[in-house]
Parts: structure tokens; sequence; C-alpha cells
């Protein structure tokens, strides 16, 4: 191992996770804890904020003690995390105000319906290269202070705050004297002006969202002060913040334009950093900002947000008991040369780009009397892939950028038969880096560079290397084949 050492926190939907990097940018220490799923009624997915917090803290711990270093050693602290989950606290106190609403969470449809029927769909993304959809911040944190009692009030005296997981875990390690987010995540709650790189009153009077609430928003290397002396023995700088898919999107050293990745896990996200050029997409795609660099300067994306891909095979095994474990659905899908005309559509909770169907449902054509398991294990990679190829054409199109490969990460990209056939379906390599930890050792290089571990992002790039390859093995027909077959079962899902 060679110090100084980074600790990097990655917060996500289905657990907390932390490690420790040395400065060659490899992993020394690990800790995960998983996170308590609530859903208390059909579309709505809840997590318990002082949950998130607990499971973060204790990984943190055990990270550094599996790493077999002094929390004195660590140079800096990063911050990764699920993006858009909406929590709202007590400033007095701390305490949250009920369960944090996730980022899937569909209960805010009819506003977002509402909202744009009064035609302010245009402007909203003019504004935030979003689009009206439950899944940004705005519309829950409307919800919390709608349904629960007296909190609009309390929220317009200054009593509460508002923060995505960034936010929470920040005023939680600062022992609460640090209430702040950076662009990445600011950018996702459409009350924030990706041009101007500031919160937008004009998208509060929209939302019904009182000012008070917000956290300052920072770029994404920043001072965002230290953690509280009791919870590792010594103060701690907190130097690097960043959205999950940012975070990743660095990790796989995507800092020039043209550089797409694509994170597999409970959903997928396609980023494609577009530079200092906001791309507005005409394709359903959401610009975003890649990266805040410095105070009012940033590098922007474009991203397609898949909710369901990991999740589907998830379902497999607890909805289905098809598998036993995930990991088994490579093997079990690969006892079969194709789906045999089978097509899965996992829009358990709506559609995301390049769609952005809410209403959307899950479906399952094809079937047969001779139709397996197996075909629906491997119908459901030919999903994510389909999914996938879906939003990296829109990204072409929009941009007028050709992706010469995909980098690829997340758990789904140990899966070698759905690397094959994402590569099929899209006609380029797709690239499996030698670390998969791209979303945690992203923002391990943000707060390292920040923290002065690294130079620049030139010299953390130098960390990335291949681990393997994959290249197309049909032609354009046969590829043109499976993607009208899928779309055409995506218009079943999404109709009448």
């Amino acid at each position: 191992m060679n110090g100084p050492y980074i600790l990097a926190l990655d917060q996500g939907t289905t657990s907390s996770r932390a490690i420790v990097f040395d400065r060659n940018g490899i992993a020394c220490g690990f800790d995960q804890r998983e996170l308590t799923q609530h859903y208390p009624q059909p579309g709505w997915v809840e997590h318990e904020p002082d949950e998130i917090w607990t499971t973060q803290l204790e990984t943190a711990r055990a990270a550094l003690r599996n790493a077999g270093i002094a929390p004195s050693a660590v140079a800096a602290i990063g911050i990764a995390n699920q993006r858009e989950t909406t929590i709202l606290w007590d400033r007095a106190g701390g305490r949250p105000i009920g369960r944090a609403i996730v980022w899937q969470d569909r209960r805010t449809t009819d506003a977002c319906t509402h909202l744009e029927a009064a035609g302010l769909g245009p402007l909203i993304a003019q504004r935030t290269g979003l689009r009206l959809d439950p899944y940004f911040s705005a519309t829950k944190i409307a919800w919390l202070l709608d349904h629960t009692d007296g909190l609009r009030a309390r929220a317009e005296r200054g009593e509460i705050a508002f923060g995505t997981v960034d936010s929470w875990l920040l005023w939680k390690l600062t022992g609460g004297r640090v209430h702040a987010t950076d662009y990445t995540n600011a950018s996702r709650t459409l009350l924030f002006d990706i041009e101007r790189l500031e919160w937008r009153d004009e998208l509060l009077d929209i939302f019904a969202v009182p000012k008070t609430l917000l956290p300052q928003a920072l770029p994404s290397l920043a001072n965002f002060g230290s953690t509280d002396p009791e919870l590792f023995g010594c103060a701690i700088p907190i130097a690097g913040v960043a959205g999950d898919q940012q975070a990743a999107l660095a990790g796989q050293a995507g800092f020039l334009p043209g550089i797409a990745k694509n994170t597999y896990g409970t959903g997928s996200f396609v980023v494609l950093n577009t530079g200092e050029r906001i791309v507005r997409s005409a394709r359903g795609l959401l610009a975003t900002v890649a990266l805040g660099l410095a105070p009012g300067r940033a590098t922007y994306a474009l991203e397609g947000s898949i909710f369901i891909t990991g999740a589907a095979v998830q379902w497999l095994r607890d909805g289905l008991g098809i598998i036993a474990d995930a990991a088994e659905v490579e093997a079990l899908a690969a006892q079969v040369p194709d789906s045999a005309g089978v097509v899965f559509v996992p829009a358990f909770t709506g559609l995301g780009a390049p769609y952005w169907t809410p209403d959307a449902r899950g479906t399952i054509s094809g079937i047969t009397r001779g139709t397996t398991r197996a075909h629906l294990a491997r119908a459901a990679l030919d999903a994510i892939a389909a999914q996938s190829a879906d939003v990296i054409d829109a990204m072409q199109r929009d941009a007028a950028i050709d992706i010469g490969e995909l980098r690829v990460d997340g758990g789904g990209a140990a899966n070698d038969l759905l690397l094959r056939l994402q590569a099929d379906v899209l006609g380029i390599d797709v690239v499996r880096p030698a670390n998969l930890e791209t979303t945690a050792l992203g923002v391990a290089y943000l707060a390292g560079v920040q923290a002065g571990v690294w130079n620049d992002f030139d010299e953390v790039a130098r960390h990335w290397c291949v681990a393997r390859r994959f290249s197309p093995r049909i032609d354009a027909n046969d590829r043109a084949q499976i993607m009208s077959a899928w779309r055409s079962a995506v218009k079943r899902a999404t109709g009448p």
C-alpha cells in the first residue's frame, strides 16, 4: 500500500459501501452493508434515513480497520450517492422527517402530469436539462411538505432542511455544521439552473418549495468541511462529492468529450461526456452536470436513465424463484442460443429514457409451451442490452458524436454474456476496466485531486486500464431485427 489514502463512501440504493484507496488508485480496505427497502404501496419506494447513516458510518469504520490504517492517514473523504432520493430533517436536532422517498418512487406521477398539462415542461427542461418526472426530487419534496402535518409552515420558518443523500451524509459527518451539496446532485432536483449553476427562484415557485430548505451548492471538488472528531478519532477533510453516475464517469476516466460509460446496477445509467457544451436532447435524454470543476464552472453530459435492469434479474430470483442467486443468471441464460422469441420489457416502475412513460408496466411476450426458465433468463439479459442500445442510439443522434466504445461497470459488468450481447446490439466494442469499483474510485479521484494526492485529472486517468474488450459478432441486419422485436414489445408495454 502507498499512502496517503482516500476514504470513498459509496451510498447506493441497495447498500452502503466504503473503500479505502491508496495513491495508486488501488483498493486496500472494503466493507458493505445492505440497506432495507420499504414498499408501503405499489409504486412507492422508501428508505430509513437513520439506516442510511448508520450503515454508511459502519462501513467507513470497517473499511479503515480492514485496510489496517489509522484514520489520521486518510487525506480526504469523498462521497458518492444514490441521486434524487429525497430526505427532510429537523435542523435543530437532525431528526429525519419520516422516511426518504427513493428515486424509484412513482407517487408523484399525477403532480408531474398536472405541471406538464399546464405547459411548464419546456421551461423546466430549458432551465434544468431534465424532464417532468417523479424520478427527480422536486415533486418528492412538495409531497412530503403537503402530507406531513404542519411541515410546510415549519419549512417556511427555516426549521427544516432538505437534502439528497450526499447532503444528509455531510450533515451527519460534520455534526450538523455543513448543509451542502454539489453541482451534480443539485442538477437532479428540478430546482437547479444548470447553465447558471445556481438554485432558481422561478423553479422553486413552480414546485412550491421554500428556498429555506435548500443546501449550499458547491463544485464537486471543494471544501465540504471536516468530520466530527468523535466519529473517527480525528477530523478528516471531506473534499469530493458527486452523484453516483457522475462519479462512475470519473472512475472510468471519462473526463473528455465523447467518452461514454454504462453502469449496470439496479437500473442502468448511460452517461456521455459533452464537455462544456450543454446538449438539449430531442430524444428523451437528460442534459446534466458531469462534474463541477470550480465555482460557476462545470462540464456537462447527456444521460439516459434506465429504471430497471439488474432489478429484473432480482425479480427472476425473488418473484419467480427461477434462480437462487443473481449471479446464476449468466449460466442459466447461456443454456440456450437465444430467447426463442421471448421478449421481456421490465417496466416495473414505468420506463425511463428514451421513452419516459411512468404508467408503463412490465410485459413478457412470445411465450410458448416450449419456453423454459433459461429462455426467461436470456430475455432478461436481452432486455438490459436493448434498453441500453436505445439510449446510446439517441445519444449519438442528439450530440452528433460517434461513440467509439462503451466503458462499463457495476455489478452487471461482471457478466460476460451480457457484455457480448451488449456489443452485438450496439455494433461497437464494450470495454470492461480492470477496476469495476468505478463509482467509489471516481469520487476518490475527485477528493484526491482537491486534497493534493494527485495533481490533476490527467494523472488519475493514467490509472485506468482495460481488463477485457468485447467486440460485435453479428451483422447490421441481425442487429436491426433484434431491436425491431424489442421496440415492438415496448409499444405493447406502453399502449392503452
